[in-house]
């Protein structure tokens, strides 16, 4: 079981969470804590795998709580991991979690599922990781597994707009994303059985959605031939 701390300052929504948390199998909530003070104590006390922090505590930012974690881990032991769960959404507040090595960020307000999955995601690597056991080195297939492991699943299929069909949509996105390569309008309508036209269509209306990537291919002369990737 992955043992979690809730860290959060609004009692109902502290209880929320911990719900949400109880509700996914592999995990169990050890504690709630309302300040960085209370979070501290309870990492001592408790020694969870897992915080979800709100950045804004009464005694100041969860964000300072990961840099006293930082400091006192060696001592420790090691510390424990962090999902940020928040309603900031600046840029430096996200970028600063991420330096001090967050393996997440939820912006509130969000559902049971969002929660779900990111914990899922995170499951999946520590799982990943306990697997590699002793072992001094790896190779790069499980190096790429390890970096994608700790992300959630991939968004759903954008919803069609005016003019395009849903099930041609999922037909071309499905072709991109099972290719597992880059592919061409041409091939891409190849393997679905629309028309070069159509196939180009609906490609460039996955990337404007950011669920294909346009790959630029050049060749010796001419104009590059334009590739799409799946995004996820």
């Amino acid at each position: 079981m992955i043992r979690t701390l809730v860290v959060d300052d609004d009692f109902r929504v502290s209880n929320i969470h911990a719900a949400y948390v109880g509700k996914v199998p592999g995990f169990t909530v050890v504690g709630q804590a309302a300040s960085v003070a209370e979070a501290l104590e309870a990492v001592g006390a408790l020694r969870p795998d897992l915080l979800l922090l709100d950045i804004f505590l009464p005694d100041g930012s969860s964000l300072e709580l990961l840099r006293r974690l930082i400091s006192e881990s060696e001592a420790a032991g090691g510390r424990p991991d962090a999902l940020m769960i928040t309603a900031a959404r600046d840029v430096a507040t996200v970028r600063e979690a991420m330096r001090l090595g967050a393996v997440g960020y939820l912006v509130k307000p969000f559902g049971f599922t969002a929660l779900q999955e990111r914990l899922t995601a995170y499951q999946e690597l520590r799982s990943r990781m306990e697997a590699l056991g002793e072992a001094t080195e790896t190779d790069q297939a499980e190096v790429d597994a390890l970096f994608q492991a700790g992300r959630p699943a991939p968004l759903p299929a954008p919803l069609p707009a005016k003019g395009h069909s849903a099930p041609t949509l999922a037909l071309v996105r499905e072709a991109v994303r099972s290719a597992r390569r880059d592919l061409s309008a041409a091939e891409v309508a190849e393997l679905t059985g629309v028309s070069r036209a159509t196939a180009q269509r609906y490609l460039s209306y996955l990337v404007r959605e950011g669920a294909a990537r346009l790959e630029l291919r050049y060749g010796a002369t001419g104009r590059p031939e334009h590739r799409y990737r799946d995004a996820g």
